[in-house]
């Protein structure tokens, strides 16, 4: 049998995340477990030695995790941004 190539293997790995999805009766339980898992990382990055009240420490690591996300959208957005001006450079080149 020939080795699969990647776009093969990438392929296949689809397929197979569909089946399992298919599946799945209940997705808000298959995935609590890793959306747990990132919202504790914001509370142990804000009180890493568990000294602030359950309280206190949650609105921080709210704080911390609406920071994340912004800064996510900021990047996208000059992302976005580049790749428009490099598309915007390429038709001027072109024309």
């Amino acid at each position: 049998m020939p080795a699969k190539s990647a776009s093969e293997r990438a392929q296949a790995a689809k397929i197979a995340a569909h089946e399992s999805w298919a599946r799945t009766e209940d997705r808000i339980a298959r995935t609590a477990p890793a959306r747990d898992a990132f919202l504790d990382r914001f509370e142990r990055q804000v009180d890493p030695e568990g000294k602030l009240s359950p309280a206190e420490r949650a609105r921080r690591a709210e704080s911390k995790r609406k920071a994340y996300f912004l800064r996510l959208a900021l990047r996208s957005a000059q992302a976005r941004r580049r790749r428009a001006g490099a598309a915007g450079a390429e038709a001027v080149d072109a024309g």
